[in-house]
């Protein structure tokens, strides 16, 4: 079974920031597939299917960005899903805004949703589908940059980046890492 988790903050206050783009492909992967996250636990949202031939749980944490491994440990354990069969989708201010990349491991890169994670689960061994954002404006915070509000423009342009990334995730799950590293993370 794998755990595919989209990173992001609760509420409506922050349904349309940067720091969300990993709730917004879990939610372009539901349209998708005409699924609803109907269980909830661990202080969390998800739902258990079958994607691309595999048995998957798709997730997303309603603890904020920085508290996310309080609520992947748990979840993880109870389905006995290892740290390598977990993916989780993110936005990443080091990308350019549009481009993905898949990654195996990593530090956090200050990113506080994966320090929370690598803390709880005590590895850094699991994937990573980064979404750019970046990069931020020097004359804007980091904090308030990745917590700022798209325009509607920007909001209908990331539609295609979301298309793009849930195809990633279906590359991943039909095709493997390799595949999926060498067709989405070289620059375009």
């Amino acid at each position: 079974m794998k755990l595919i988790v989209g990173l992001g903050n609760p509420g409506l206050k922050y349904a349309f920031t940067r720091h969300n783009m990993g709730f917004k492909v879990i939610d372009e992967l539901l349209v998708k597939y005409d699924l609803k996250l109907d269980n909830n636990k661990f202080n969390g949202d998800f739902t258990k299917t079958k994607l691309c031939g595999e048995d998957v749980i798709v997730a997303k944490p309603m603890t904020y960005m920085n508290n996310s491994g309080e609520f992947i440990r748990p979840l993880a354990d109870f389905y006995k899903i290892s740290p390598k069969d977990l993916l989780v989708i993110y936005d990443e201010l080091a990308i350019d805004l549009g481009r993905i990349k898949l990654s195996l491991d990593g530090q956090s890169a200050g990113h506080n949703g994966i320090k929370s994670i690598i803390q709880h689960l005590g590895t850094e061994k699991f994937m990573r589908l980064r979404i750019g954002t970046g990069p931020c404006p020097p004359h804007i915070s980091i904090l308030d940059f990745v917590l700022m509000n798209y325009t509607q423009d920007e909001i209908k342009n990331n539609i295609p980046i979301y298309q793009r990334a849930v195809e990633a995730v279906e590359d991943l799950l039909k095709n493997g890492t390799a595949y999926t590293m060498e067709k989405y993370n070289r620059k375009v």
